[in-house]
């Protein structure tokens, strides 16, 4: 296990079903599904991150911690380093004690939240970073930070443990998503997902004051380049299906990795005009909240996680 601590034998790990992909393998006896994860605590980072939605991050930024490996292996990552199911995170915080002691480090230096990052293949340890931080007296605002590619029944289990969930909704094409997530079912399953979470959390979004929110529900999309009536065809979906009063996260970081600078599709950047287009119809459609991002933001939202501090530029 490469230094690790001996991992928890979770039951959830026995015959893993923890994502859609439902693999079944026996990550507690090593073995490996899609992600490639046994049942070792894989975290690549535990920092304070201050790029999130400002009702997310607030005045101090959030403790944000981030796993390793992925259940999607979208061909156009900007997490890359540590989503692309080689890497096995960092050895220092590759047991629950490490990562629940760096947390509260960030949370003693004034953060109001603790953000899981992809999250979902270590369900099991979040949760139990979750009751560790519970039984130490610390109950920040818990914050589901997935590729929305999510289970219904497991998010079932998650009600009253989070309190945020912020899901991406990437495709509405499942040939998009077959070809550059592996993942031809992802837009029937994070839609059921989605509505799952707004099932748990409603359209209004809570505020414990004017800086952070407490309660609640944001659906993230990037805006791909080509894909401007995808995402509107996902802005038309949500305004039916959930509210327009939900709170929307568009995003214009889009910048094409080394990984794909040669791709058909997606070696270019992003264009203003394709963006505008999903901004002016999710206005045409009646979404009022949530954040848009200046066109410039593909140029800062490029980590690298091989710094302490993976977004400090």
């Amino acid at each position: 296990m490469n230094n690790q601590e001996t991992p928890a034998l979770y039951p959830e790990f026995s015959h893993c079903t923890l994502c859609p992909r439902s693999c079944g393998v026996n990550r507690n006896s090593g073995e490996t599904g899609f992600c490639n994860a046994d049942a070792g605590v894989h975290i690549a980072s535990i920092c304070i991150h201050h790029g999130e939605e400002p009702v997310i991050s607030g005045k101090n930024g959030i403790c944000n911690v981030f796993f390793s490996h992925c259940n999607l292996q979208c061909l156009y990552c900007q997490n890359y380093q540590i989503s692309n199911n080689q890497q096995t995170g960092n050895d220092e915080l590759n047991n629950i004690e490490g990562a629940v002691q760096k947390i509260i480090s960030c949370l003693d230096q004034g953060c109001c939240a603790v953000g899981f990052v992809s999250p979902t293949h270590f369900l099991p340890h979040a949760k139990a970073i979750i009751r560790k931080l519970h039984a130490r007296g610390y109950h920040p605002i818990f914050v589901y930070n997935s590729n929305g590619y999510d289970s219904v029944s497991e998010l079932k289990q998650l009600e009253g443990l989070i309190d945020i969930y912020l899901p991406d909704f990437k495709y509405f094409s499942e040939d998009n998503a077959r070809e550059w997530s592996e993942a031809e079912d992802y837009p029937a399953m994070a839609k059921k997902a989605i509505l799952e979470m707004y099932r748990q959390k409603g359209a209004t979004l809570r505020m414990r004051d004017e800086l952070h929110a407490e309660s609640g529900l944001i659906v993230r999309h990037l805006v791909l380049p080509g894909c401007a009536d995808e995402s509107i065809s996902i802005l038309e979906w949500l305004a039916e299906h959930c509210s327009p009063r939900i709170h929307l996260s568009l995003m214009s970081q889009y910048a094409p990795t080394t990984y794909v600078r040669n791709h058909r599709s997606l070696g270019r950047s992003l264009q203003k005009e394709e963006y505008q287009r999903v901004v002016q119809a999710a206005d045409r459609l009646g979404f009022t909240y949530g954040w848009t991002q200046e066109f410039s933001s593909q140029d800062h939202y490029l980590p690298d996680f091989n710094k302490d501090q993976p977004f400090s530029g």
